[in-house]
């Protein structure tokens, strides 16, 4: 009797944690039946929804926004890019090398900057190549030293740039405005621009938000050699999930 008495243990232990699977399988199918038409946009709001619905990893992911734009990218006039300051930051903890003169430094480290410092700073990355950073600002003074390392920063996209506001006499306040989610833009070979406008997490208000002020700024960025449509299409997905059109 006592060994029925366990037996029905152990079977109440296992239908309990095979029901408890059925459910999650079930809530995992639900969740993977989430389907939308390709081929139509959808307004911010609907396109944010069905980013949520089918992201399935279990991280919160970054929300990516991709432009199509009607650019010629082997012309150098036409070449987009820029930085925005999106209002409800991205949600990622940016890294961020300050290459500063040495009356500067204490001020780089208070404004949040990682890694701060001059000639010692560039001499250590040229010789171990570790750029442990994703955004390198620097003082218009340093650029001379910089070409230093100008291969190793420029082939990882690391490189200042008064186009995107990272060679800057104001160091301190570039770096703040990193930190808080200013974010750089720049069109690849084919003539488009990805971006992150948040996470997952983020309330739909929020992202909207960062999405229409960087809609606005690529539209303002449109070079004045580029004829017909500027914005082919805009779309919306997690970092591990499908487009979906956005209508602008």
């Amino acid at each position: 009797m006592v060994c029925t008495t366990k037996f029905m243990k152990k079977e109440t232990k296992k239908t309990k944690k095979q029901s408890e699977a059925a459910k999650a399988s079930a809530k995992a199918a639900k969740k993977a039946t989430v389907t939308f038409d390709q081929a139509k946009t959808y307004t911010i709001n609907e396109a944010l929804d069905l980013v949520k619905q089918s992201h399935k990893a279990k991280f919160d992911a970054s929300i990516e926004v991709h432009f199509r734009l009607g650019i010629d990218p082997k012309k150098g006039e036409q070449q987009v890019r820029g930085a925005v300051s999106l209002p409800h930051g991205t949600g990622k903890i940016v890294k961020v090398a300050a290459f500063v003169t040495p009356q500067n430094e204490k001020a780089a480290k208070e404004a949040g900057a990682d890694y701060v410092g001059g000639e010692e700073l560039i001499a250590e990355i040229k010789k171990t190549e570790k750029t442990d950073f994703a955004v390198a600002v620097a003082e218009p003074e340093m650029m001379k030293s910089l070409a230093q390392i100008a291969k190793i920063l420029g082939t990882r996209g690391l490189m200042p740039s008064p186009k995107n506001e990272t060679v800057t006499p104001n160091p301190t306040k570039a770096i703040g405005e990193l930190k808080k989610g200013k974010v750089s833009f720049k069109n690849d070979d084919t003539g488009n621009v990805h971006t992150v406008i948040g996470k997952i997490s983020f309330e739909n208000d929020k992202l909207a938000g960062n999405f229409n002020t960087l809609l606005e700024t690529i539209r303002k960025a449109k070079p004045s050699s580029s004829k017909g449509v500027f914005i082919k299409n805009v779309s919306l997905s997690s970092s591990m999930g499908p487009g979906v059109k956005v209508a602008i």
